[in-house]
């Protein structure tokens, strides 16, 4: 044993100190290098997969993208939501999403349990303000099943009492947990106070009393009157052949309505109110504020110049380092003078509205200077954004959305999502061109014709006493200060 570990060790040694061999080997790996080089950006949009798109007999619409992986992501995107709801009826869409899961004419809840983790795969839904959405994750070769249990919890299930009676309690617990997401309260009321009055103004979840009234002909009705072949997408991302897909959603779907039995439900208009809801505790730590102008819908063009202005702006929290180096300015000055503990811009859309604008956190006596601040960058954005600060936020905004990307999941959601929304699948490389066409002399453009002396709604929470009065804050929506 030690002669043959004496000839390895010497063999190796000769290796390293040879001069002809290095070379040879430094050579090799060059060239496995070379072989091995990751291709061009240009070179991985042109070979990314196609969206194939089929619209069966009854109106649904089969959207597909083929990775060739071995596992899968496919899901129902639902043209319905909170938005089309009533202040009698307001949390119906989500308290049916819940219902889904609770068995169906051909399993229990318990079979349905047992048959998804028996897959290996996992089954979920979520419901926003104007979708619905049950997707399911597994194996390539599970994706019939999975497109049947699909078919089977959305047009088969039983909405028994008992279910429905014990879901209220799940649903009201559910409330108990997002009140104490102050964020999600803060976006709540600023919609309430942002569209007041109309139905996009409501919570997703809805009243407490109206999740305790909720009935089983309510749920019905529902189903009835929103889920229809026309306002359906079959999604799906991975493994998937198109022409399999198509034939399995003729077979599970084929069979939906496309027709009203009443009116047709139309997409409620909603206006925007400029205005302001205060609500304070000083026993509260910190302060959350959102500030936010009406934005514009997903097809409009303004849509993608917002969307660099909001990527100018970006988010900072106080685990970020930089300090002056910050690229936004107004993290800059948030850093320097200890602003907040925390803020982001964001960009919400609708189908033909949006909210656009900022929420931070803060200390009770920073709030004025930080809403100055962010006052002053947005009228910065109306009148001198620079071109390299734009060049450098479409590059980041394209980075993001491309990461964004990376899984079958997301590529899934954003397929359902962008048919429903804009009717197509946005290739890669037409995103790319209509970003790179925006300028800074079209974000400025842009922020004057949706920000600049626009009445904001103003959400604050917490000590919120020092929160700039609304007059003087509506006056510094106009003021081009220097």
């Amino acid at each position: 044993m030690a002669a043959s570990l004496l000839k390895v060790t010497t063999g190796l040694s000769k290796v390293l100190n040879s001069s002809v061999r290095v070379p040879a080997v430094s050579a090799l790996c060059n060239k496995r290098w070379r072989s091995a080089k990751a291709v061009s950006y240009e070179q991985a949009v042109l070979n990314m997969p196609e969206t194939k798109v089929t619209t069966l007999s009854n109106g649904v619409r089969v959207a597909t993208e083929d990775s060739g992986i071995i596992t899968s992501t496919v899901g129902l995107w639902i043209d319905a939501g909170s938005r089309y709801e009533d202040a009698s009826n307001n949390g119906v869409a989500h308290f049916l999403e819940h219902m889904a899961f609770k068995g169906t004419k051909k399993r229990s809840q318990t079979d349905l349990e047992l048959e998804i983790e028996n897959m290996g795969a996992h089954l979920n839904a979520y419901t926003s303000r104007e979708q619905t959405v049950y997707y399911a994750k597994c194996f390539k070769n599970d994706l019939p099943k999975a497109v049947e249990i699909l078919a089977d919890i959305t047009q088969n299930s039983l909405l028994g009492d008992q279910e429905i009676e014990r879901e209220r309690g799940v649903i009201l617990r559910e409330m108990q947990e997002i009140e104490t997401n102050l964020q999600e309260v803060v976006f709540d009321h600023l919609h309430a106070i942002a569209y007041q009055g109309t139905s996009l103004g409501q919570t997703i979840l809805g009243p407490s009393e109206n999740i305790k009234s909720i009935s089983r002909s309510d749920l019905v009705q529902y189903i009835g009157s929103h889920y229809k072949g026309p306002r359906i997408v079959l999604s799906a991302a991975g493994g998937v052949n198109h022409d399999e897909l198509c034939k399995l959603a003729e077979s599970h779907f084929g069979g939906m309505a496309t027709g009203y039995d009443g009116a047709i439900p139309l997409l409620p208009e909603c206006r925007f109110t400029g205005s302001e809801l205060r609500i304070r505790d000083d026993l509260m730590p910190l302060a959350h504020v959102a500030i936010a102008v009406e934005g514009c819908g997903w097809q409009n063009p303004d849509n993608l110049a917002l969307m660099v202005a909001n990527t100018i702006i970006g988010s900072w929290d106080r685990s970020h380092g930089g300090g002056a180096n910050l690229s936004s300015e107004l993290a800059q000055n948030v850093n320097t003078y200890n602003l907040a503990h925390s803020f982001q811009s964001f960009n919400t859309c609708y189908s033909d509205t949006g909210l656009w604008g900022m929420y931070f956190v803060s200390d009770r006596m920073m709030i004025d200077d930080m809403i100055f601040n962010i006052q002053n960058e947005w009228m910065r954005l109306c009148g001198g954004v620079r071109e390299a600060e734009v060049d450098r936020a479409k590059n980041l905004l394209m980075t993001n959305m491309l990461l964004q990307l990376d899984g079958s999941t997301p590529i899934c959601e954003d397929i359902g999502r962008q048919m429903l929304c804009y009717g197509r699948r946005i290739p890669i490389d037409e995103l790319e061109i209509r970003l790179q066409a925006v300028t800074a002399e079209k974000v400025k453009e842009v922020c004057m014709k949706y920000i600049y002396d626009k009445c904001p709604a103003v959400v604050g929470i917490g000590p919120v006493e020092a929160l700039t009065d609304y007059n003087r804050l509506r006056a510094g929506m106009y003021l081009l200060r220097t």
